[in-house]
């Protein structure tokens, strides 16, 4: 016996009245076939739906269960055409206009006196600059993935913009720069939260007065109207995340209904969703940890259907396989494409990318350069470790050990990067164009430091940060002391032109290791910095326990050599796919980079903790009494109910029923009741949940900005869990309680609003003025 079957006396009751309207149905269904030729009205049920749930209360998505339902259906029947007949238009046109209706608020609030601050606010100083980047195709490198800049970037070439402006804080925008239509065009992203709101509610099971008052949420919190009025990616982030919380919900709506043209067009929007989201900021990552959970949920529980065949279900992982993960990474690396090719001049961000991509920068110098390196050629070598830079050397000499001259790693161009490489002490090379001697792998050379003529040295001295490993130098002078610890083996790593059959050490397509002949060490790059007596720069050891990784791999960036002939521009050409991975690696480390600075106060930054109750604002821009002045809160009504619904109300009632279920006490008629609120809570508070709670495993620092997704969320489960329960006490979301709630509740998230518009619009005059909104204590409106 199922844990349903074991129901409580009132599940049995219901049960059986169920069972008996059924019979009912059943009856009159056959009569009608009998009387006309055909079935009655009432089984087009399935084929006359539309897309979104055409009653008032909230959609029935089981299709199967006609019969048991046919008895409430024809009531329906009767009611709607009680509504035509009395002419209610409104009424009967509902579906489409109330998301009409939230997308006129959404509009007028968001587009509303965009033009108020005339100066760049907040971050329009680093995402107004990136998109500019773009419209002069200057490479640099940014924390984030490129979608939502690049789109940042088009809004700016719509205007004409010629890149000339730098957007920085504070500064007033010049005549030529529209960033009004640069702000329209963010708040076009923000003006579609409200709709997707209301059709994923509906699409949960919400009756439109309830998904009406979700949008409604979302569409008049001050926080999200706020952010979506600048050039920031916070609009266009949530925007896709608001399409995929509204694709799941497709997904869950149609999961009946399996490779049907409904089911397909939402599984691939989700997929699409998943591309744009991730690809626009890495928090958008949570919204596929969201959808893949969903997912397996789904196919473990296709799997315990009998009536699923082997391939059909083996079809249900292909096609969302192909959907969620192809799909998504295409969209992802595509848009990684799309920005190498748009950055096409040397920049700022060079540095972060390898020799071979800078190579192939307009307006960086190392194409035009020999390619086969030879003896006597002068080189400098980079690391393949990130930060670390150039092999570098000086006359600062270390303060013990050896006491010889250090050698570190540098990150500036500098001419103590030069080394010229020669053969072995005691051994010459021809030095014209006929008698030139190309260096292999495996040959062994020596490296002498340009400008101090030291030889490249380790010897068995432990190093001064990582003592397991050996000191490397600068020792000697050119041909003085004939020392064989100057001499090193080149192996070759990887050679990534195509082709290469002598195996030539060659620059900027060549990844080598320098192992020590005495000592059998790689130079490596330790990842650690020496102590202000080296200038804090990298520390350069000799690893004597053959760690084969990616601290001891090194290339040749520069390379002058006369007697060789330049390189061919085929021959320097840089995959995208390691350029993708390495962009990538690249903006992981700078988000881990992102830690907050324990000795220094920073009124911007917020623990997440604070960010549900609402318990700091944060100022946009410069506090001057007459400058225009933005001050990014939510909505009270808005925050606070949503906080006690995800985080008391809902788990708590969960929690209740789930226990009663387990001592096999029922609350509810059927299963499938109980199914459905643990999808559609799933969908809602597991998405507040999977967009709020992983900051609290994040060491860099946070802003409150950060908790806008998960606050949509919370928006949504909030109006949910409003009728839900107002159904359950009064038994319908008709009755006037439970339409007099959604309505009060409506009313008074729209006041609160109004009463913080000020915030959200601009102010231009003392904030102390403002001190009778200041309803926390630590909200810091004005000093």
């Amino acid at each position: 016996m199922s844990l349903f079957e074991q129901q409580s006396p009132v599940g049995r009751s219901t049960a059986t009245q169920t069972a008996a309207a059924a019979s009912t149905v059943s009856r009159r269904k056959a009569e009608g076939s009998g009387k006309n030729g055909a079935a009655a009205p009432v089984s087009q049920k399935t084929e006359s739906r539309s897309l979104f749930a055409d009653d008032e209360e909230a959609f029935d998505d089981d299709d199967d269960d006609d019969g048991s339902k046919a008895n409430e259906t024809d009531a329906l029947i009767g009611r709607k055409s009680a509504v035509k007949q009395q002419g209610g238009w409104w009424l009967s046109n509902q579906e489409m206009l109330y998301p009409a209706l939230l997308t006129l608020l959404s509009v007028i609030t968001r587009f509303y006196n965009l033009g108020k601050a005339n100066h760049v606010v907040w971050d329009e100083a680093h995402f107004g600059k990136f998109g500019a980047y773009y419209i002069n195709g200057t490479f640099y490198h940014d924390v984030h993935p490129p979608l939502a800049k690049m789109l940042v970037g088009f809004s700016e070439l719509l205007t004409g913009f010629d890149g000339s402006f730098t957007f920085k804080s504070g500064h007033t925008y010049p005549e030529n720069v529209n960033y009004k239509f640069m702000r329209l065009f963010n708040a076009g992203f923000g003006m579609t939260l409200a709709p997707m709101a209301y059709f994923t509610l509906r699409n949960v099971g919400c009756s439109r007065n309830a998904a009406l008052l979700g949008g409604l949420f979302v569409c008049f919190d001050n926080a999200l109207c706020t952010i979506s009025r600048f050039i920031l990616l916070d609009a266009i982030l949530l925007c896709f995340t608001a399409m995929s919380a509204l694709s799941l919900s497709g997904m869950y709506r149609c999961r009946k209904q399996p490779f049907s043209a409904a089911w397909w067009m939402w599984l691939l929007a989700t997929g699409v969703s998943l591309g744009l989201v991730t690809s626009s900021k890495w928090v958008g990552f949570l919204a596929v940890a969201l959808v893949g959970l969903y997912t397996l949920y789904e196919l473990y529980d296709i799997f315990g259907q009998d009536e699923v065949r082997v391939g059909s279900y083996l079809l249900h992982w292909v096609a969302r396989g192909m959907a969620l993960i192809a799909i998504p990474v295409a969209i992802y690396m595509a848009c990684f494409m799309i920005h190498f090719s748009l950055l096409y001049k040397s920049g700022s961000g060079d540095a972060e990318m390898d020799s071979l991509f800078q190579a192939n920068l307009q307006g960086n110098g190392l194409k035009n350069q020999p390619l086969d390196v030879a003896y006597g050629s002068q080189i400098t070598l980079k690391s393949s470790v990130p930060g670390v830079g150039l092999l570098h050397s000086h006359v600062d000499t270390y303060p013990d050990g050896s006491k010889q001259q250090q050698i570190t790693g540098y990150t500036h161009k500098d001419q103590n990067n030069d080394w010229i490489i020669k053969k072995m002490h005691g051994q010459s090379y021809g030095n014209t164009t006929e008698t030139v001697e190309h260096i292999r792998d495996g040959d062994i050379v020596r490296l002498v430091h340009k400008h101090t003529e030291r030889n490249l040295h380790s010897h068995a001295v432990n190093a001064h940060m990582s003592k397991r490993d050996w000191e490397v130098t600068g020792y000697g002078i050119g041909e003085t002391y004939r020392d064989s610890n100057d001499h090193w083996r080149v192996e070759v790593v990887e050679e990534l032109s195509s082709k290469n059959p002598e195996r030539r050490l060659r620059t900027l397509t060549t990844r080598f290791r320098l192992r020590h002949v005495a000592q059998n060490c790689a130079l490596r790059a330790s990842g650690k910095s020496l102590p202000q007596w080296a200038w804090k720069q990298a520390e350069i050891v000799c690893d004597r326990r053959n760690r084969l990784d990616e601290n001891t791999v090194w290339n040749i960036e520069s390379h002058v050599n006369p007697l060789l002939p330049p390189a061919k521009a085929d021959d320097l050409k840089s995959p995208f796919f390691r350029n993708f991975v390495r962009l990538n690696a690249a903006m992981a480390r700078s988000n881990n980079a992102l830690v907050p600075d324990k000795d220094k106060f920073d009124s911007l930054t917020s623990a997440p903790y604070e960010w549900p109750i609402m318990r700091l604002g944060l100022r946009m821009c410069g506090w001057d009494d007459s400058k225009v002045k933005f001050w990014l809160t939510g909505n009270p009504v808005v925050w606070w109910l949503s906080t006690l619904a995800v985080i008391v109300i809902g788990p708590l009632q969960m929690l209740y029923y789930a226990v009663r279920i387990q001592r096999g006490l029922s609350d509810f008629a059927t299963a499938d009741e109980w199914e459905k609120h643990l999808y559609a809570s799933y969908i809602l508070w597991g998405g507040w949940a999977l967009h709020y709670l992983p900051f609290y495993l994040m060491g860099r620092v946070t802003y409150l900005h950060h908790y806008f997704p998960a606050l949509y969320f919370a928006a949504m489960y909030l109006a949910y869990l409003i009728e839900w329960n107002g159904r359950r006490l009064t038994g319908s979301s008709l009755s006037l309680a439970c339409k007099a709630a959604i309505a009060i509740l409506g009313c008074l998230a729209i006041a609160n609003f109004m009463y913080f518009a000020p915030f959200t619009y601009g102010f231009d005059y003392p904030a102390k003025m403002l001190s009778g909104r200041k309803w926390v204590s630590s909200w810091n409106i004005y000093d």
